[in-house]
């Protein structure tokens, strides 16, 4: 299995129109933007939140929000694209890290959970409003979950065999990327129930200690 490559990302991302011709401002001003957003998005909900309402807790009048993007839609699908980013930083940070196998598995694991526990409201909002984005947003929000079960995926690949961890197949690395993100995401989902019996440094161990289990 080659690694796959994962896609780079920007919040001045091309596929949205902006009047604006400044890439730099493009990307400051909509990530002012996105943060005001997440925030009515959890607050009242996708439905209930209006571009007027995005637009005057972004500090800009409606004139000016569509200048750098064209409707609400092109919003959520912002958002959940800088969801994406921030976990897929916290994951390659934590690849850079280290180089002991086994310590280095862990490490990842223990970055991407903290940053699901850290953003857990937005990771549910995002899936909760998924369904309402146009097909062309819909189908590049999942290319890019998938990108990030791809860093594990390319995480095992390059640990394979390598320094005292096991030689895995092609259907283990698969099963154990998976395990990893979703793992990672059922707190986001469940944290209302399970901090009710752990911490999230309880949740990493336990969890850590399962999906190392699948390998060693």
């Amino acid at each position: 299995m080659e690694q796959i490559k994962t896609a780079t990302t920007s919040t001045a991302d091309a596929d949205v129109p902006t009047q604006i011709k400044n890439p730099d401002l493009v990307r400051e001003r909509r990530r002012q933007i996105i943060d005001s957003t997440v925030k009515l998005f959890i607050q009242h909900g996708y439905h209930k939140t209006t571009t007027r309402m995005i637009a005057k807790a972004s500090g800009f009048s409606i004139g000016s929000l569509y200048e750098y993007v064209s409707s609400k839609e092109d919003l959520l699908y912002l958002v959940c694209k800088t969801i994406h980013e921030e976990v897929q930083e916290a994951v390659e940070n934590a690849l850079s890290k280290t180089d002991m196998g086994k310590e280095q598995l862990a490490q990842v694991i223990r970055q991407y959970f903290y940053v699901c526990d850290r953003m857990g409201d937005h990771i549910l909002m995002m899936y909760q409003v998924t369904q309402f984005l146009p097909e062309k947003w819909k189908a590049k929000v999942l290319t890019n979950e998938l990108n990030i079960t791809n860093i594990f995926i390319n995480a095992l690949l390059s640990l394979s065999g390598k320094n005292n961890f096991p030689k895995l197949d092609n259907q283990i690395v698969n099963l154990v990327g998976h395990n990893i993100s979703v793992l990672g995401q059922m707190w986001a989902f469940r944290r209302w129930h399970l901090k009710n019996s752990f911490t999230i440094d309880d949740y990493i161990k336990i969890q850590t200690d399962f999906i190392l289990g699948h390998i060693f």
